[in-house]
């Protein structure tokens, strides 16, 4: 157990490889059909059982030619070969088949001719070029080769991913079960949406970012509302929490003020991990366990909700869900404002990227950036993130930028 009062600020990257090192994925698989897979992250590796396509087919409308004859002024056309209906016969010296994009290559042709390269009068067909060997055919297994493994478990699955499976026959596929998160607020100041405001009430926006960002993730979501500022509130707030969850998330109450008793609860009757990040915005916050959850303590101030969710908290609930970690995409950009930033903490600012009359990708600052400035968030589509030691960056000089992609907000 860890005391947060003594307690040094992780850097993000150790923070991320402690639970790089310290999750594991939930049990549990499901059988589900694969239109409802969507989002999902796959449990068992697809392998392709057949090629794809199962047969060298067209790549174009035209005449399938035989190479042998490759000069000939004229063919005979003998039949046709359309997709689902393919030519029975083979094809012979000075004859071709019309074929339609799709079409399985007739026995004996070698390469497709383009139709807008020929003319035709009757079953005659001149020939303006002749094509290369194996011209405009598209090979048995071009696409998916039988024996392959086309999409790896621990991926989530995409649109295409799911024609990918579609063309292979699969009906369905096995998945991880979806994660189950609880979630609630703490604060006597704070007020639902619809509730009428008292002096000093605030309404609760952290929860409603939080669903947000959850549902993005395609995780079950258990929202427990506002829970008071009282010791045994959030004792039996977070004991109804870990007992119907695999991972919990609260927003305030983890600091070390006098009514900051997530912490203290935590510190009574779980484990913590860490306590504090050297981020900005996002200092207080707390991983750990509860019974049998997983717990992440966030701050209070809106944006440093977010900031640590997407930070800290999506790639642990990513790996819990047993997807395979990836790397955040992150690039360079100049920047068109001056920013402020005092050395010792890693910054994530808002910023949005931005296309010059050039055509050339910048980007600036969205203006204030305090944390409790959630509108910010909303007017920015991007992190941008300056390392700890550096200090203020004047417009033009570039910087490291991190969109805002995905699941991830």
């Amino acid at each position: 157990m860890t005391d947060p009062c003594e307690t040094t600020s992780l850097t993000v990257a150790d923070a991320l490889d402690h639970l790089r090192r310290t999750l594991t994925p939930v049990v549990g698989h499901r059988r589900v059909a694969i239109r409802e897979a969507l989002g999902h992250v796959l449990a068992r590796d697809i392998v392709a059982d057949q090629p794809v396509p199962a047969h060298d087919n067209s790549a174009m409308d035209g005449y399938a030619v035989r190479g042998d004859d490759a000069g000939a002024d004229s063919l005979r056309c003998v039949g046709k070969a359309f997709a689902g209906q393919p030519f029975t016969g083979e094809v012979a010296a000075g004859e071709c088949v019309r074929i339609m994009t799709g079409g399985v290559i007739p026995a004996g042709a070698t390469a497709v001719v383009m139709q807008e390269q020929t003319d035709a009068d009757g079953d005659t067909v001149m020939l303006r070029r002749w094509p290369g060997e194996g011209e405009n055919i598209r090979r048995a297994g071009d696409d998916l080769q039988a024996g392959d493994t086309i999409l790896p478990a621990g991926r989530r699955i995409t649109p295409a991913d799911l024609g990918v499976m579609a063309s292979l026959g699969r009906a369905e596929v096995d998945v991880f079960r979806p994660l189950r998160v609880a979630f609630f607020s703490t604060g006597d100041e704070l007020r639902g949406v619809g509730e009428a405001l008292g002096a000093g009430d605030i309404y609760d926006s952290n929860r409603y970012s939080l669903y947000g960002m959850l549902t993005r993730l395609q995780v079950e979501r258990l929202d427990l509302g506002v829970v008071p500022d009282n010791r045994a509130a959030v004792r039996e707030a977070l004991a109804s929490a870990a007992a119907e969850a695999d991972v919990v998330v609260t927003s305030g109450g983890v600091s070390v003020g006098e009514a900051d008793y997530v912490g203290q609860v935590l510190q009574e009757r779980g484990e913590a991990h860490f306590w504090s990040l050297a981020m900005k915005p996002g200092r207080p916050l707390t991983f750990g366990r509860y019974a049998d959850a997983w717990f992440f303590g966030l701050p209070g101030n809106p944006v440093s909700v977010m900031a640590t969710f997407t930070q800290v908290v999506t790639p642990a609930l990513r790996q819990l869900a047993g997807e395979t970690s990836r790397p955040r995409a992150r690039f360079r950009l100049p920047c068109r404002s001056d920013l402020g930033k005092k050395p010792g903490r890693q910054d994530f600012q808002r910023g949005r990227i931005v296309v010059g009359e050039d055509g050339v990708l910048a980007v600036e600052s969205v203006g204030r950036q305090g944390s409790g400035m959630l509108r910010s968030m909303s007017a920015a589509d991007c992190f941008i993130v300056l390392p700890a030691d550096s200090g203020d960056v004047t417009a033009g000089e570039w910087v490291t930028v991190e969109p805002f992609a995905g699941p991830l907000i």
